[in-house]
């Protein structure tokens, strides 16, 4: 198979991969420790802040989901947690090296080079954004911080798949919400 042909096959097998690996969201959880979760059952939206505007619904509508499962009741104000969100996004670059062929004679020159034998190489550019959402909740009366959530994702130019990204991410990142205290004396005795 010529160059050219492994090369479009790879962009295009490059091209597949990345474009499934968008709806996945790394997640990662942590809380206090020495909260009793089971206090809680009702919240409140202090803040939502998107650089989107129109993402600011849709989080609030992907977490509030997300919390009545666990059977908590969200309350216009006074609520036991408030909560407050921040997406953003910043944009990630990679360079792409391919190779046409190693050529069939190197020769290593007294300068420290290679010679002519060794092929050429084409470089690309490749620029894509990575979507960070962070929820945090906190005690309404003693401003404590009591548990954090965020989800990571690359973002694609559809919104419909960043939709999809933030809601498997907010369902990632409350699935063993509220933390078990059984759970973490468990893991920490062994």
């Amino acid at each position: 198979m010529n160059f050219i042909k492994r090369a479009w096959l790879s962009l295009l097998a490059m091209t597949l991969l990345s474009g499934t690996a968008t709806l996945v969201a790394q997640v990662t959880t942590d809380y206090d420790r020495s909260a009793d979760f089971t206090r809680y059952q009702t919240y409140s939206w202090e803040a939502v802040h998107a650089e989107d505007p129109l993402f600011v619904d849709r989080i609030k509508t992907s977490v509030n989901a997300a919390l009545a499962s666990k059977g908590w009741t969200e309350v216009k104000s006074g609520g036991a947690v408030c909560i407050m969100a921040m997406e953003m996004t910043k944009d990630h670059r990679t360079l792409r090296t391919y190779y046409d062929s190693l050529g069939s004679g190197w020769s290593w020159g007294w300068g420290g080079g290679f010679g002519d034998g060794f092929g050429t190489s084409t470089t690309t550019e490749h620029t894509y954004t990575v979507g960070t959402l962070v929820v945090d909740l906190f005690d309404s009366t003693t401003k404590k911080l009591l548990w954090r959530g965020s989800a990571m994702g690359t973002l694609t130019e559809k919104s419909e798949n960043n939709i999809k990204l933030l809601n498997r991410g907010v369902r990632k990142m409350f699935d063993r919400f509220p933390p078990d205290k059984k759970e973490h004396r468990a893991k920490r005795n062994t």
